[in-house]
């Protein structure tokens, strides 16, 4: 591409930026203008802002050098991992999948010495966080967000204790993923380029990661657990008139390993959800609707950053390239809030000679700065696309989101840096 459109596409992926905090105060034009209420809800869907931007640079590549252009840049970008958490998200919220995750957490929530609710909450912000570990982090992102949904966010929770239930989802969810060396893009990006394989993970990352994840939980849930009512948690799911037969689970659970034992391969993965998508036609008594538009808009979104993500290399790079080890690390956890923690990382894989420690840094700030926004972590869109109906204008602040992420963001930095 030529240096102009670069310089374009960065301007555009700055206005982008700027539309994503300002997204609530967009939507809140619709009630002094209800003509154009329509438009201005659409304008101020997060999960909207990146793809409309992408369009617009699209537009301007085709100015500036013709549509050619446009169709072999779009032909060069991956879009495997959109597609992927299309269909990881719709499998994973599926009914059987919920129930059967609900039932299995209710059981351990009957060992605790907590108020079974406050359990189940303390559970989803934390040991469903490191499953992502092993069944992909849009997976887990899904789950914990469907089971916080109905018991935390639709409930007459303070509004300033939502955003900081939803900051640590997403900063747990970020850091529960380095488990393995498998299930967070960001570490995706520089496992095999650097020989990071699970063990390593586990025992560099992981131990570190499960520490502050348990931490960000128990500070939330003591700071809100007065806020959450005495309510009857005997049932299993938000929805469940008919019991589902064993069968139809095991089948669903099948099709979420096999989704996510072929995630990067979406020829694959894409044939297996249309047979998902028949199975549940075949046994539709036993499914609710499925999530369908807004694991689209999520996808949406993500191949609307993919696009204008494209061409940030040329500028984002040179400042990665430039950092000393301890400054990676604050640099890292910045630039993630502005960019997805995946492209920091993969930058970072093409700087030759980088140390043992600027590798661990960069990868720790990746992912300690995977909840200070929504395109800071690719799951984020699929959690705030679940909840965000439990907000007010049912949109979720950029600023408030930022500010409420500080405090977990801090207990990551602590784990990764001092342990």
């Amino acid at each position: 591409m030529s240096y102009a459109i670069e310089v374009a596409a960065a301007c555009i992926f700055a206005l982008a930026l700027i539309h994503t905090f300002a997204g609530k105060q967009i939507q809140r034009l619709a009630t002094p203008y209800p003509t154009h209420a329509g438009l201005f809800h659409f304008l101020g869907e997060v999960e909207v802002i990146f793809g409309f931007w992408a369009l617009i640079l699209c537009i301007v590549i085709w100015v500036v050098s013709g549509k050619g252009a446009v169709v072999d840049y779009l032909e060069a970008r991956e879009f495997t991992e959109p597609a992927f958490v299309f269909v990881i998200m719709v499998i994973a919220a599926s009914r059987p999948v919920l129930l059967a995750v609900s039932r299995l957490l209710l059981t351990v929530a009957r060992f605790t010495p907590l108020r079974s609710e406050l359990a189940i909450i303390w559970l989803s912000l934390s040991i469903v966080p490191l499953l992502g570990s092993f069944i992909t982090e849009p997976a887990a992102m899904t789950l914990a967000a469907l089971l916080l949904r109905d018991r935390l966010f639709l409930l007459p929770v303070r509004e300033s204790s939502k955003y900081s239930a939803l900051a640590v989802l997403f900063v747990n969810i970020s850091i529960g993923g380095t488990l393995t060396a498998y299930a967070a893009p960001p570490v995706l990006m520089v496992a095999s380029a650097w020989g990071w394989n699970t063990a390593f993970m586990a025992t560099t990352f992981g131990w570190k990661a499960a520490i502050a994840v348990a931490v960000n939980a128990t500070v939330l849930l003591t700071a809100i657990a007065r806020q959450i009512p005495l309510v009857e948690c005997a049932r299993a799911g938000p929805i469940e008139e008919e019991s589902v037969p064993i069968g139809v689970t095991l089948t669903h659970l099948c099709f979420l390993v096999f989704v996510v034992l072929n995630a990067h391969h979406a020829i694959i993965f894409v044939a297996a959800f249309l047979f998902f998508l028949g199975f549940t036609q075949a046994y539709e008594r036993y499914q609710s609707p499925l999530l369908l538009r807004e694991s689209l808009l999520v996808a949406f979104f993500l191949s609307g950053l993919v696009v204008l993500g494209g061409l940030q290399q040329w500028w984002l790079q040179p400042i990665v390239r430039s950092m000393d080890a301890q400054v990676l690390y604050i640099g890292a956890t910045g630039l993630t809030a502005i960019m997805d923690n995946a492209a920091i990382t993969y930058l970072g894989s093409l700087i030759e000679g980088l140390s043992h420690e600027a590798k661990y840094l960069l990868v720790a700030g990746a992912v300690t700065g995977g909840g200070l926004t929504v395109i800071a972590n690719a799951p984020n869109p699929a959690g705030l696309a679940i909840v965000r109906s439990g907000f007010s204008d049912g949109s979720v602040g950029a600023l408030g989101l930022l500010a409420s992420a500080i405090l977990p963001t801090a207990t990551a930095c602590v784990a990764f840096v001092l342990l």
